[in-house]
């Protein structure tokens, strides 16, 4: 039934409803009771209020009777009056319409968000007069940016190649670009919250994905480049990828993995190549071709200039809660942990980061962060929304990023550790002058940056900002901010100070806790808890995994587990050591379990156990302690070969220590802080960067 919506009527509303429950409830009671239906019947209703609908349900459950002649009754009654409001006179735009296309039928696999409408302040008192409109509410979203850069700075550099005489790309030019291939999408038949993998290195066109598969309102998955070929056929069943884009430069690894997943009975997804090679890349003539892949075949430019119109109405989000990313935790091959982001949180942590990297209007950023790594860190959609310049690296090493900073006047770049290895060993005819007038910003994380590296950094231009976050949060969610008082400590005490995690950014909060309390741990530098957040800024949950989302967000906290101090007097987090024993090398996550696996899959392989050994170059890598078999003989190097064989190079062990037994507590349980003792006496490695 509808009526009018007018003020009038609503005075009425909620007498209405307060009549209506009293009657239903002296209704349901009363029928429930009844001599022709034998009792007892547990009734309850609901009456709800959201925005121009009034909706009543009821219920009325009888409990089953061993005596009962017939079946338990479970009845349930429902409708809704619907209140009519003017529609308001809007101009039509078709490329930012966000109500344009329907959503995606339920037929068919897709990601569904996490609520089907905006807020709209149930169970919330408002102040007379207050209403929500589309003249004061719009779904949040980073698209936004990319339509304000092509109207603010529509001539200036969005996309350039690091290296090579390529022009660099404008954001009007960009933006149409984008248009063109979300629209190439939708032929292709990509619909709303479908999956769209991008299998690719830091090139120009993984910056373009960022924008074009949501504007196609798809959801963009960025595997990591450096996945095996079996890791990554698993991750394309488990996203359920409706397209691939792959990186002539991974073709060998794609070509392998769509073979997997086709042996595996799972549908192929269609396959675009990106041909661009960029410079410090062989090609070695395999990428002519896509033979051997399967399923339909594209060329990245072809789709562009010849897919669709660069009036292609974009498919906005209707709620700014549906997904736009996907991003895997890591590669496993046992339960892949797909962590869904919104467009809400990717809009909200874009400007965190933007904030955290001190980014001026303008800026120019050097891609040495991986775009598949909580897609470069948001920066991906951040760069867009100060109206900078990508510089795409493909290849980082110290001398590329020297020469990348002094021929693009680079003002901001990111990485882990291992990134401000390379530059500060980088060698005398390897480095280039920094552009003068301002330090280049480095913003870096995954392991504290090494005291002597930061010195060094500081004597060649370079300012540090450390953070610390996880996928989970759309990568970093916490950073140590420096305060002026502590540029007059020595410069040990400064180093100690940078090498903290610091406090949460504007979009979430942080906490220390006590994991089964829930209470904050003291400031006291000693008592250790579990690091938890909660926030906008934090995950929608895992793809396909309720009960892993409901683990990790009990208690109404983000669950890291990664052990933490609070220190005194600012009480900046600190992290002592990480719960679940990940090993973090080069900014990747480890799991220490699936690296066991491996170890325990070789013949002559009793037990073993697997803990990080410091490293100069990736901070640290896994180190391996075996027991042989009874009989067997184990060399340390062929074990590394087998691992190499059955694991992505980064993830193998590097070191593998044979020993009669492992030390155990008394109910059986490997003690790896005792093996981590070990690892640690050993020194830090510092032969091989392979």
């Amino acid at each position: 039934m509808a009526v009018p919506f007018g003020g009038r009527f609503l005075s009425q509303l909620f007498r209405f409803r307060l009549l209506f429950s009293s009657l239903l409830r002296r209704s349901l009671s009363r029928w429930g009771a009844g001599p022709t239906r034998p009792g007892p019947f547990r009734c309850g209703y609901a009456v709800g209020l959201d925005r121009m609908t009034l909706t009543v349900s009821a219920s009325c459950v009888r409990p089953s009777r061993a005596h009962a002649r017939s079946a338990p009754l479970d009845i349930g009654i429902s409708g809704s009056i619907v209140f009519a409001s003017p529609k308001p006179k809007t101009r039509n735009n078709p490329t930012t319409s966000p109500t344009s296309l329907p959503p995606c039928s339920r037929t068919s696999p897709c990601l569904q968000p996490a609520s089907s409408s905006p807020p709209t302040g149930r169970g919330m008192k408002t102040m007379e007069g207050a209403v929500l409109c589309a003249a004061n509410h719009a779904p949040l979203t980073p698209l936004s940016f990319l339509e304000r850069s092509a109207l603010v700075y529509p001539d200036r550099p969005a996309v350039v190649a690091a290296a090579g005489d390529a022009p660099p790309r404008t954001w009007r030019e960009t933006r149409a670009r984008c248009l063109r291939l979300a629209a190439a999408l939708a032929g292709l038949g990509v619909r709303r919250r479908h999956v769209v993998a991008v299998f690719a290195q830091n090139v120009p066109a993984m910056c373009e994905l960022h924008f074009a598969v949501p504007m196609a309102g798809a959801v963009i998955c960025a595997l990591n480049s450096r996945l095996d070929a079996a890791m990554a056929s698993v991750l394309l069943r488990h996203s359920e990828a409706r397209v691939l884009f792959m990186d002539a430069a991974l073709l060998g690894v794609a070509r392998e993995a769509l073979r997997l997943l086709s042996d595996a009975g799972a549908t192929p997804p269609a396959v675009v190549l990106i041909r661009e090679l960029l410079h410090g890349c062989d090609d070695d003539g395999s990428t002519s071709s896509l033979s051997g892949t399967t399923g339909t075949e594209h060329e990245y430019e072809a789709l562009v200039s010849g897919g669709g119109s660069p009036e292609f109405a974009a498919r906005w989000p209707a709620d700014e809660n549906e997904p736009i990313a996907l991003n895997y935790t890591s590669g496993t091959t046992s339960r892949p942990k797909g962590v869904i982001y919104t467009h809400r949180g990717a809009y909200l942590n874009s400007l965190a980061a933007v904030l955290l990297n001190d980014m001026a209007s303008m800026p120019v950023y050097l891609w040495t962060v991986p775009m598949f790594h909580c897609n470069g860190w948001c920066m991906a959609w951040g760069v867009a929304a100060q109206g900078g310049t990508n510089v795409c690296l493909r290849k980082v090493t110290g001398a590329a990023i020297f020469d990348a900073v002094a021929r693009h006047g680079v003002t901001h770049m990111g990485g882990a550790p291992t990134v401000l290895g390379m530059i500060v060993h980088a060698a005398p005819e390897e480095r280039r002058p920094l552009p003068p007038g301002r330090k280049v910003a480095v913003m870096t994380g995954g392991a504290p940056p090494p005291p002597a590296v930061l010195f060094r950094m500081e004597e060649l231009g370079f300012l540090v900002i450390h953070s610390y976050g996880l996928t989970e949060t759309y990568g970093p969610a916490t950073v140590c901010t420096w305060k002026p008082e502590w540029d007059a400590l020595p410069a040990g005490e400064r180093a100690a100070i940078k090498a903290r995690q610091g406090l949460h950014h504007l979009g979430l909060e942080v906490d220390v806790k006590d994991p089964a309390t829930m209470r904050s741990v003291p400031a006291d530098g000693a008592t250790m808890g579990e690091v938890m957040f909660r926030g906008n800024t934090v995950m929608s949950g895992y793809y396909k995994d309720a009960a892993a989302t409901a683990e990790a967000l009990a208690g109404g906290w983000f669950r890291s587990g990664d052990l933490a101090v609070r220190v005194p007097g600012d009480g900046y987090v600190k992290i002592r050591d990480r719960s679940k024993d990940i090993i973090i090398s080069g900014g990747e996550n480890i799991s220490t379990i699936e690296v066991e696996a491996a170890l325990f899959a070789h013949p002559a392989v009793a037990e073993a156990a697997v803990v990080g050994r410091p490293d100069e170059h990736w901070g640290e890598t896994p180190c391996a302690f075996v027991v042989a078999k009874n009989g067997e003989r184990v060399e340390p190097e062929e074990v590394v070969a087998f691992c190499r064989g059955r694991l992505p190079r980064y993830m193998a062990p590097r070191t593998v220590v044979v020993v009669e037994e492992l030390p155990k507590t008394a109910t059986g349980k490997v003690q790896k802080f005792a093996l981590r003792e070990k690892a640690k006496a050993m020194g830090s490695l510092s032969t091989s960067k392979l």
